[in-house]
């Protein structure tokens, strides 16, 4: 709940943080375009948000052309973090990244090729969003709740298998959580993202997929999938009818993501309040807000100094969760 309120009160604030930054934009008037690094393929969550801030950023007055969206996708999405690393710091090269790359790779890798503090500066969040647990044809239709679930995959264990977008990632962690703390084994499947993990589940080579709520909607809609549960601590909006994991007797799966903007640590000052301004109208668009809440996304921009903040509170929050799961890149 401190989390969705701080969110809130930054998305309420940001009009204000908006004024005081348009000045700053001067300064990326002589920028032709840039490009918004995602590590993740089209057509998952990550890739519409860096899209939809993409094609505005020229109307915002940072660059004269639209931006252009460059999937650096595999390796869990740090390819993506090394490529913003090392490109030139001059604002035309910007990341967009589920908080969980910065946050909990660290814990998970003894030998990274970044540090999410000291190679990277925090423009803008971007969005939040809440994980679900969803379920195909594999599963039977009397499975209705994360409880269900359970005991259909203790007396099918052969079966028992749920996809994630990346290991490493919060929705396998959350896989991991719940089998943890229940006592059931699940064999977890990492994908290069949440669009062919859900076409698995969706096609009967998978049984369930943990992923952002957004990524399934459309299918659920259509029938083709169903979802048990959300992460967060209330209800999406996307999904009124799912009640949370909170609400089904898990409570220790509580918590939404996030997307962050971040550049090159040395970006100039004025070039990051710049992209940070920019990226904070292009947000506050309604037409970009609607198309948001269409994959389940709800637009929350923020200052640089408030991102950098958020960012260190999730790291603190997910290495002590990390190590009580266990797992490592080498495990």
């Amino acid at each position: 709940m401190k989390n969705l309120n701080r969110r809130s009160l930054l998305a309420a604030t940001g009009g204000a943080t908006l004024a005081s930054l348009l000045p700053s934009l001067a300064h990326a008037q002589n920028l032709e375009t840039a490009r918004i690094v995602c590590g993740f393929p089209a057509g998952g969550t990550a890739d519409v948000m860096s899209r939809r801030v993409a094609e505005k950023l020229n109307t915002t007055g940072y660059v004269r052309t639209a931006g252009v969206v460059d999937n650096k996708t595999g390796a869990s999405g740090r390819i993506a973090v090394e490529t913003v690393k090392n490109a030139v710091p001059d604002g035309t090269s910007l990341l967009l990244t589920p908080h969980s790359i910065l946050t909990v790779a660290p814990g998970i890798y003894k030998k990274l090729s970044y540090d999410p503090f000291t190679d990277l500066a925090p423009v803008s969040l971007g969005a939040s969003f809440s994980h679900g647990l969803a379920v195909g044809p594999v599963v039977p239709a009397t499975v209705k709740t994360v409880s269900d679930y359970l005991a259909w995959a203790k007396a099918h264990p052969e079966l028992a298998s749920y996809g994630s977008p990346a290991a490493g990632s919060i929705p396998h962690f959350i896989g991991a959580l719940l089998a943890k703390n229940s006592g059931v084994e699940l064999k977890h499947i990492p994908y290069r993202g949440s669009v062919p993990g859900i076409t698995d589940v969706m096609g009967g080579q998978l049984a369930s997929m943990f992923t952002p709520v957004g990524d399934f909607v459309p299918n659920a809609k259509a029938g083709k999938l169903r979802i048990l549960a959300t992460s967060g601590p209330r209800r999406t909006p996307f999904t009124p009818d799912v009640p949370t994991f909170t609400e089904q007797g898990f409570g220790y799966i509580n918590f939404d993501e996030w997307y962050g903007f971040y550049a090159p640590a040395k970006t100039p000052a004025a070039v990051v309040s710049a992209a940070s301004a920019a990226i904070n109208r292009a947000l506050r668009e309604q037409a970009v807000v609607d198309s948001l809440a269409t994959f389940g996304l709800v637009a929350a921009g923020s200052t640089p100094e408030a991102l950098g903040r958020m960012t260190r509170e999730e790291y603190d929050r997910w290495m002590p969760i990390v190590q009580q799961i266990g797992f490592t890149a080498e495990s």
